[in-house]
């Protein structure tokens, strides 16, 4: 399906203009009725902001019941964060911003950006969301060198200068600088948003501004954290969501810390959107996170153990889902275009530590010649059924951007090609089992390492190393838990990596090139240049490879751009470096994402895109309008 068709076809929750005055009454929750008639609750008309956000949906629902999913790690308590998709501005379904959080935001000369807040709107606790949620962000924690030592997030930097912060009265904020920052936006309202308020009454208690210093003291030693910073940033986190104690702005307020084997979120009695009947959102009571081996979730998802399940399946898991799909009828499949660039990719670390590697990998031939020698199709039908795209890590079919060079350069088989392009650079002799030999005389064995969370990503990777061994090329696997996988490519121990593509494939000319640019440590196949740029030479490396130099040239131009096409001719140029040099290594793209959806479940839309930034998986469908019609009894919340 065509992106454009996909848009006019999906009708995902949004945003109406709202106002008290257009309901009669709002209504809350029964599940807050207990704490209401005994007055520790006020009623759900004082509760809400006095405009609040007013969704459109599907299906009007009904308040109540439980959503069950499953998740691996005890750190999955926030990938409810993503999911709730609570932002200052947020995406709608064709990814254009539009407000939240905020009741209005107006943009100047791109480059001035002021927020108007919901009068009346709250914390989880109760407590007033003003404009000093956003002081105490800006002077008490961005610029304290204590808790932020590397300085000011650089997404609030232009060309190293930070804004000018103001807060005109409580429910105005104001972000301005000298040049455009097109980047600013995005940041809030992505799926891992940069957060630019704090809960300040909260906080302050873990603050030395704010607190007697004895008795800060004392409370950090009992901690056990090393300063009084240490302390705050720990209680201080909204993405990480692992402090029941945090107020929050979100749909669902975590209620019993990690480690644990079952997470509940209960509503959140002060959320400020509702319905067109007036019923205050979330729809659900509670969710709740069963913890379980990522291996086995599929097989607890095709038992019926979750209501709402797409995390942890993949392709692979098919089978078995729709299987159990027709036999028990407890779910049903659906298949959503995932928005990845590639669903694996192969990416050469360009800053490795190891200089024999690091000489290799900079040399475009020898990126081209390992593209080349890869049988996508092989992989496309054997893994993937043929449903997928074999190609390069890169835009898709459904963004505007797309040019069918992009998928087909350096990514179709040709063995021929390849060899000749390492008999190029030198790399002729031979083991006498056919394996090439680098300069040093070692055999050309490529370890890559892999976070190890899927049989499809080692499937793949025997298919690789069976087309690289036609090239005397050899390569092995290097599994372990994805902290650890990350940190060997950040540090330069690993020369190789696979991972998922690109997070979106499907973007426009006014969303950021940034994943084909050198921009962040995260970036797998430049990670100390990435570092350098977001310390702004703190640490990490220099760029110092003319072609990536120019990528994060573009990547500025693009910044100081306020026209769309000039923008669009910049995201080509960028497209067509991206292309040629082979940074990353595709392989097969639009695999489709199953998605398992409960019998019972309303609002979920039948044809999705599955995308983490833009989108944050299925927030940008908004959850809090997810409803069921058969009331499950809600889990006993854990003491």
């Amino acid at each position: 399906m065509k992106r454009r068709d996909f848009l006019l076809t999906t009708l995902g929750a949004g945003l109406v203009l709202g106002a008290r005055s257009a309901f009669a009454d709002f209504i809350g929750s029964p599940y807050f009725a207990g704490a209401e008639a005994q007055g520790d609750l006020p009623p759900v008309a004082e509760r809400l902001p006095r405009n609040p956000a007013v969704a459109r949906m599907l299906e009007q629902g009904k308040l109540g019941g439980e959503l069950r999913m499953l998740m691996a790690n005890p750190k999955d308590t926030r990938v409810l964060v993503a999911y709730s998709y609570a932002r200052l501005v947020c995406y709608d379904t064709e990814y254009k911003l539009q407000p939240d959080i905020c009741a209005s935001f107006d943009v100047q000369e791109g480059r001035i950006f002021t927020f108007k807040l919901r009068e009346g709107h709250k914390w989880s606790d109760g407590k007033p969301f003003t404009s000093e949620a956003f002081r105490y962000f800006w002077e008490d924690v961005a610029n304290n060198e204590e808790l932020m030592p590397t300085g000011i997030p650089t997404t609030l930097k232009v060309d190293g200068q930070a804004p000018t912060v103001e807060f005109p009265d409580d429910l105005t904020v104001r972000y301005s600088w000298d040049k455009p920052n097109p980047d600013f936006l995005p940041a809030i309202a992505g799926a891992s948003p940069l957060y630019i308020f704090r809960p300040g009454h909260y906080l302050k208690k873990y603050h030395k501004k704010y607190r007697d210093e004895a008795e800060l003291k004392t409370e950090v030693e009992e901690s056990g954290q090393p300063s009084w910073a240490a302390l705050h940033n720990r209680k201080d986190n909204q993405y990480r969501n692992d402090n029941p104690k945090l107020p929050t702005l979100d749909p669902w307020t975590l209620r019993n810390k990690p480690p644990a084997e079952r997470f509940i979120f209960t509503r959140n009695p002060y959320y400020y959107r509702v319905d067109e009947k007036g019923q205050q959102l979330p729809y659900f009571d509670q969710v709740v996170f069963d913890i379980r081996d990522s291996k086995l979730i599929p097989a607890k998802a095709a038992a019926g153990e979750t209501d709402l399940q797409a995390r942890y399946l993949r392709f692979d898991s098919y089978t078995i889902l729709k299987e159990a799909e027709e036999r028990d009828h407890k779910y049903v499949v659906r298949l959503w275009d995932d928005a990845r660039g590639s669903n694996f990719a192969i990416y050469p670390n360009l800053t490795t530590t190891n200089e024999t590697w690091r000489k290799l990998f900079r040399d475009v031939r020898c990126r081209r010649a390992l593209s080349l020698a890869i049988d996508r199709n092989e992989i496309n039908q054997a893994i993937y059924f043929g449903l997928g795209v074999p190609g390069a890590n890169t835009v898709l079919q459904q963004s505007p951007l797309y040019k069918p060079e992009y998928t087909t350069a350096w990514s179709e088989q040709d063995l021929d090609k390849a060899n000749a392009l390492l008999d190029e650079m030198g790399l002729t002799q031979r083991s006498d089992d056919g394996l090439r030999l680098l300069p040093n005389g070692e055999k050309m064995v490529i370890v890559i390492d892999t976070a190890g969370e899927s049989t499809e990503e080692t499937d793949i990777l025997q298919l690789v190393r069976d087309s690289w061994r036609k090239i005397g090329v050899d390569l092995f696997s290097k599994p372990s838990e994805r902290e650890v996988f990350r940190n060997r490519v950040f540090s330069g121990e690993s020369i190789m990596s696979v991972f998922f593509g690109i997070d979106n494939g499907v973007p426009n000319a006014d969303l950021s090139p940034w994943e084909f640019c050198p921009s962040t440590q995260q970036q797998l196949q430049w990670a100390k240049w990435g570092q350098f740029i977001e310390t702004s030479g703190e640490a990490g490396e220099k760029i110092d490879l003319p072609e990536a130099q120019h990528l994060f040239d573009l990547l500025q131009s693009w910044r100081a751009a306020t026209d769309g096409g000039v923008r669009a001719g910049i995201w080509d140029e960028v497209l067509n470096i991206w292309s040629d040099q082979v940074f990353s290594i595709g392989t097969v793209a639009n695999v489709p994402q199953p998605v398992v959806v409960g019998q019972h479940l309303h609002n979920v839309p039948e044809k999705a895109i599955w995308a983490f930034d833009p989108g944050a998986h299925f927030g940008v469908y908004k959850p809090d309008t997810f409803w069921t019609d058969s009331d499950r009894p809600l889990s006993p919340i854990p003491e």
